[in-house]
C-alpha cells in the first residue's frame, strides 16, 4: 500500500483543516487506517484510527470532540477533519495503514505503511 497525505497548511487558532490520504492498491478496505503527528523535537504520536468498515474509531484524548477520522473505501481515501485547532496541534501529520489490530494504537512500529506527511501549522 502506498499512501499520499495532503491538505496541511497554515491556519489561525480556532480554525479548521481537512487532511486527506490517498491510498493505492485494491485491498484498501482490508486495512485499518490511522493518523499520527510529529512536532519538532518530539516523538511521533498517535492521533486517530478507523477500522476497515469505518464502524469503529479511536482518538487520542487531546483531540476528542475536535477531530474526526473517516474513510471512503470506494475512493481509497481516509480523512482527518480537524476543528477548533490549537497551536499545540502544530506538527507534521502522517497517515498510516495496518492489516491487524494487536493491542496498541500508539506504537508506531506496529503500523505497516506510512505516507510522507503534511505540515499543519496553527498560529495563535
Amino acid at each position: 500500500v502506498q499512501l499520499q497525505a495532503s491538505g496541511g497548511g497554515l491556519v489561525q487558532a480556532g480554525g479548521s483543516l481537512r487532511l486527506s490520504c490517498a491510498a493505492s492498491g485494491r485491498t484498501f478496505s482490508s486495512y485499518i487506517m490511522g493518523w499520527f503527528c510529529q512536532a519538532p523535537g518530539k516523538e511521533r504520536e498517535f492521533v486517530a484510527a478507523i477500522y476497515w468498515n469505518g464502524g469503529s474509531k479511536s482518538y487520542v484524548d487531546s483531540v476528542k470532540g475536535r477531530f474526526t477520522i473517516s474513510r471512503d473505501n470506494a475512493k481509497n481515501m481516509v480523512f482527518l477533519q480537524m476543528n477548533i485547532l490549537k497551536p499545540e496541534d502544530t506538527a507534521v501529520y502522517y497517515c498510516a495503514a495496518r492489516a491487524t489490530y494487536s493491542g496498541s494504537w500508539s506504537t508506531s512500529s506496529l503500523w505497516d505503511y506510512w505516507g510522507q506527511g503534511t505540515q499543519v501549522t496553527v498560529s495563535s
